[in-house]
């Protein structure tokens, strides 16, 4: 079993930044990979960024390339997620996940625990 336990939300205002940290435990979290998706009112989840078990590769969903920074550090068993130059249309619920593999894709079936979400608002 794995807990995955999301921090850092908030409401920020269009071109603020947040960090948000996911804290795992249950597992060897050096040995998966792990992402973020995110959740707006009446969407489905989508993927934000998903990043390997070393850290050595990572990867963003166009809408947030070059703005936010997906990082992980494996002795604090801890996923970040720096997001700046926030827009209104980056307000969700952001999840982490823990992928099944120390690879994964986007497609959130790859990954097999979640935590319970932080919420982001960016006003205008």
């Amino acid at each position: 079993q794995v807990r995955l336990v999301e921090s850092g939300g908030g409401l920020v205002q269009a071109g603020g930044s947040l960090r948000l940290s996911c804290a795992a435990s249950g597992r060897t979290f050096s040995t998966n990979a792990m992402g973020w998706f995110r959740q707006a009112p009446g969407k489905e989840r989508e993927f934000v960024s998903r990043i390997t078990y070393n850290g050595g590769n990572t990867y963003y969903a166009d809408a947030v390339k070059g703005r936010f920074t997906i990082s992980r550090d494996n002795a604090k068993n801890t996923l970040y997620l720096q997001m700046n130059s926030l827009k209104p249309e980056d307000t969700a619920v952001y999840y982490c996940a823990a992928g099944r593999r120390p690879w994964t894709t986007s497609d959130s079936t790859d990954y097999d625990y979640w935590g319970q979400g932080t919420q982001v608002t960016v006003s205008s």
